[in-house]
């Protein structure tokens, strides 16, 4: 097998860390969180975007525009396992219920959700 054949099948195979993460302000009970298949690549995202200013949650935006990165944190809330069922590959729905799941524990925390 050449080279780019085995790469390509190395990156079929790989399992990205999956789950929920949040963004936090510090100055006020704001927040923003998102489950997504690929904590790692979103997460990048999500901070590369903020630095831009291109973020697609304006608010989330604006306040760190006006606040600054050093008033916000961000930080994995929970991963999501894989499935011991292989053939298993869309985890979308279990992510959803998870993303609830903590939408609800953060009310309760009384955090704000930032608006797009």
């Amino acid at each position: 097998m050449d080279r780019k054949k085995e790469l390509k099948l190395q990156y079929k195979q790989m399992k990205p860390e999956m789950g929920i993460f949040i963004i936090r302000s510090k100055v006020d009970h704001k927040c923003y969180i998102q489950a997504t298949q690929d904590l790692r690549g979103v997460v990048n995202g999500a901070k590369v975007r903020l630095a831009a200013g291109i973020h697609p949650y304006r608010e989330l935006q604006k306040a760190w525009n006006e606040h600054g990165e050093k008033n916000f944190t961000i930080e994995i809330l929970e991963n999501l396992e894989y499935d011991k069922d292989e053939s298993k590959t869309d985890y979308k729905e279990d992510l959803a219920l998870l993303q609830m799941i903590w939408e609800e524990k953060l009310i309760k925390e009384h955090m704000i959700f930032y608006k797009k």
